[in-house]
């Protein structure tokens, strides 16, 4: 907090480590090195290596004996890291999650600033031609170089990038020798984060398109709260022009000097949202996830914290970026479960926004077309203001829905003759079609007909996956690969088959159908390599594509004019899950998907492959709508003293054997049964639902009550005792407040 003054030297400094230790540490600061401020970053001496630290607090004197006490090595920064605002934020954090702080810091930090790189900005070279009298005739033997400076002296008076020279065509040592000879001058500048994502299709946004009326309320109401808290669920249907009211928004906040933090919920979703909002703002726009360089992530949040980007989208992270003139958040899909942090400090992106938002007196916009129902129980107690837009943008109509009942039917690789004859019809009429499946590779199991083995991962309680390209077995939860065997490792028999289908397969099915149309397959396997997601949606902006397949990562958030039907092959399982939240899930993912079809002139239909036709949540959703659906499970919920009419936290537990996990969690029980709360519900401990996974087993301990405060403080008293136990290869354990993940 530079507002703070400068603290005296020779002070005695509490310090965090920027990992997940819980203990604070006290240095001294020896007179001569920079004044500290709380909030920066020292250099340390831990043990026998050194470490970077945040500095706490500043004392007057220490709590323990000044000559235990080593001195720093460096005060990293001249000023603190964070805003007032932004540290009260990461302390809330440390608290609300019950995390230890200096980790938490650790989170909102880039990698490079965790490893103490300083916060300077990285430079590039600019090149541009110099003004001479001297005429060229010195150049006559060096073609090269005439070359050269010929590009240049067509536009004289401007700076070129380094990447830009080496696009043209140029090379480095006739430009060094132009240089030496006086044609060209250079220009040393901060190098800034390139965001240019080249998608086409959005040239028709680089005008505000005029809003309906639901739109414009909906954006005045938003305008009007600026500069105050105020949190809104803007609830559109998929096509309703969520996005033109958040780009209009934010252009009233620019027009007032102010920053924008758009938060995605997944990288595949950046390259389409930072198209779009670049060609509306022809400004620097920063991007953070996770996809990026540490110094490319660096370079990011440097243009946010220094003010030079004006709008930031990101992924989950990005809601800790410093933004010294923020005046407007907008979390999009703020249904999609990837804003929780599933790995060591567990926090909800969403609800660390709205809390930062509230700290610093701004509005924030809840974006989804599905809601969760957290979001929609707080529109209906009035803690959020539901603004809602039921048509869409346009001249585009809502896609019909059809279920194909599937019982007793013939399937060829899991899609019936009704869904190909719809794919001919729909391709003949020069149209996109999705085909939606959310499980990856070529098989979920490969199983042999004479003896009934099924090939098993060792080290998990799960089934290994058949991949195709190239032919292996993989467990998706350890990630151990095996090679493929031609004969049963059972009875030697060669009567191994593949059962049910994963995307691979149903790809390998339309090739086979349709060997004259394009495929691109959307999944994780098939985007791994850097710009690859951006290059299949360019692809598909282009119509390079006629038949798109895809997991989750195509469902939700994407705008593909051309898409005029959408089949989901396979969603039944979802109706049966052991979670209680698979069922919200499960119908987010349907309209999601579903809103895929039919955004342009061209009317969509949504086919909904299913052996439950008749399920009654399924019939809800598709003919009362989302809001209807998710009241039902509002009500359930209700009855069931379920979330959000409740909070939970687990803890879990892994050890080498069940036995250690879960007698572990025992005594942890027996510590909790002791409190003096009444109204806390203590349930387990218990296998988890998948429990053995990475050769180790899993046991779960799921703590409940009616209001916050109460699981906060059994917490609080329980951390001591667990603090106790070690964090080693023999048992972990670990918090989930407000946990989405049972498994």
């Amino acid at each position: 907090m530079s507002s703070q003054p400068n603290p005296p030297p020779g002070l005695w400094l509490k310090i965090a480590l920027l990992s997940p230790i819980r203990k604070y540490f006290a240095y001294s600061c020896p007179l001569g090195l920079h004044p500290p401020h709380v909030g920066a970053r020292v250099q340390i001496p831990f043990g026998k290596s050194q470490r970077v630290g945040i500095i706490v607090a500043i004392d007057e004197s220490p709590e323990i004996s000044p000559e235990r006490i080593k001195p720093i090595l460096e005060v990293v920064d001249a000023a603190s890291l964070f805003s007032q605002e932004l540290w009260q934020l990461l302390l809330w954090a440390s608290d609300y999650y019950q995390w230890p702080f200096g980790d938490v810091v650790a989170a909102a930090l880039p990698t490079a600033l965790r490893k103490g790189e300083a916060t300077v900005w990285p430079t590039e070279i600019f090149w541009r031609y110099a003004t001479l009298t001297a005429t060229t005739a010195n150049l006559k033997n060096y073609r090269r170089q005439k070359e050269t400076l010929a590009f240049f002296q067509q536009e004289p008076s401007r700076f070129f990038s380094e990447p830009e020279l080496k696009n043209a065509g140029l090379t480095k040592a006739s430009m060094r020798s132009l240089l030496e000879k006086g044609y060209l001058e250079t220009e040393t500048r901060p190098r800034l984060a390139r965001s240019t994502v080249n998608i086409q299709g959005y040239s028709e946004s680089e005008i505000p398109l005029e809003l309906n009326p639901t739109q414009k309320i909906a954006c005045e109401a938003i305008i009007q709260a600026f500069g105050q808290f105020q949190a809104f669920l803007l609830d559109g249907i998929t096509g309703s022009g969520k996005t033109e009211v958040y780009l209009q928004a934010i252009q009233a906040i620019l027009a007032q000097g102010k920053q924008a933090l758009i938060l995605v919920p997944e990288i595949g979703l950046t390259p389409q949202a930072v198209a779009r909002f670049q060609a509306r703002f022809p400004i620097p726009i920063a991007v953070l996830h996770s996809g990026l360089t540490d110094g490319e992530r660096l370079t990011a949040w440097l243009m946010a914290r220094d003010g030079l980007a004006n709008i930031v989208i990101g992924t989950r992270s990005a809601a800790f970026v410093p933004l010294p003139r923020l005046g407007l958040c907008i979390i999009d899909e703020e249904h999609d479960a990837s804003f929780k942090q599933q790995e060591g400090f567990r926090y909800s992106a969403r609800d660390l926004l709205l809390k930062r938002c509230q700290l610093e007196k701004l509005p924030i916009v809840l974006g989804s077309a599905t809601p969760a129902l957290e979001t929609l129980h707080n529109t209906l107690t009035l803690r959020y203001r539901h603004l809602k837009l039921p048509l869409r943008a346009g001249e585009a109509m809502l896609p019909s829905l059809q279920i194909l009942d599937i019982r007793h039917k013939k399937l060829e690789e899991g899609l019936s003759s009704q869904l190909f004859a719809h794919i001919e019809q729909h391709l003949k009429e020069d149209s996109q079609v999705l085909l939606f499946l959310n499980r990856r590779g070529f098989a979920p199991l490969l199983y042999c007909s004479s003896c009934q083995w099924k090939a098993s991962c060792k080290y998990c309680d799960a089934h290994l996956i058949h991949h195709f390209n190239p032919p292996h077995l993989r467990c998706h939860h350890c990630e151990r690969t095996h090679a493929l065997p031609t004969s049963c490792p059972q009875c030697r028999a060669a009567t191994l088959c593949p059962l049910g289908m994963g995307t691979e397969r149903v790809e390998q099915v339309l090739i086979r159908r349709f060997p004259d149309k394009k495929i691109l397959r959307f999944d994780k396997d098939s985007t791994k390599a850097k710009g690859k997601i951006s290059d299949l949606l360019r692809d598909v902006a282009n119509g390079k594509a006629d038949i798109l397949l895809g997991t989750q990562m195509i469902a939700k958030g994407h705008h593909f004019p051309k898409v005029t039907l959408v089949a989901i092959l396979d969603i039944d399982h979802a109706f049966f899950s052991q979670d209680f939240r698979s069922l919200e899930r499960v119908g987010q993912l349907i309209l999601q998907v579903a809103g895929r079809a039919g955004r342009a002139e061209k009317k969509g239909h949504v086919l909904i492959q299913s052996a439950q036709p008749e399920h009654p949540l399924l019939q809800c959703l598709l003919q009362e709508g989302y809001i209807s659906f998710a009241q039902r499970l509002l009500t359930e919920r209700q009855k069931a003293l379920l979330p959000p009419f409740t909070y939970q936290t687990l803890v879990r537990s892994e050890a080498p054997s069940s036995s250690q996990a879960l007698s572990f969690l025992a005594e942890i029980k027996v510590q909790l049964q002791a409190l003096p709360f009444a109204d806390l519900q203590i349930l387990g401990p218990a296998p988890s639902p998948m429990e053995k996974r990475g050769n180790r087993f899993r046991g779960q301990l799921l703590l409940q009550a009616p209001k916050r405060v109460t699981l906060n403080l059994a917490i609080k008293k329980l951390l001591p005792f667990l603090d106790k136990i070690s964090q080693s290869s023999q048992l972990r354990w670990s918090l989930d407040i407000d946990p989405l993940d049972m498994f």
